[in-house]
């Protein structure tokens, strides 16, 4: 009895281990983009 739970736990733990891998990554493409734009604008601000 005391085993039966382990499956369930073990895929909620999965799951939420999961969804944090998929945050952190739209979180990274976001800084990403950031940085990116931060890098156009000082090219935009050297050429003129």
């Amino acid at each position: 009895m005391k085993y039966a739970a382990r499956p369930a736990v073990t895929a909620a733990a999965l799951l939420g281990i999961a969804l944090l891998g998929l945050s952190a990554c739209n979180t990274v493409k976001g800084v990403g983009r950031d940085i990116e734009s931060v890098g156009s604008a000082g090219e935009k601000a050297i050429k003129k």
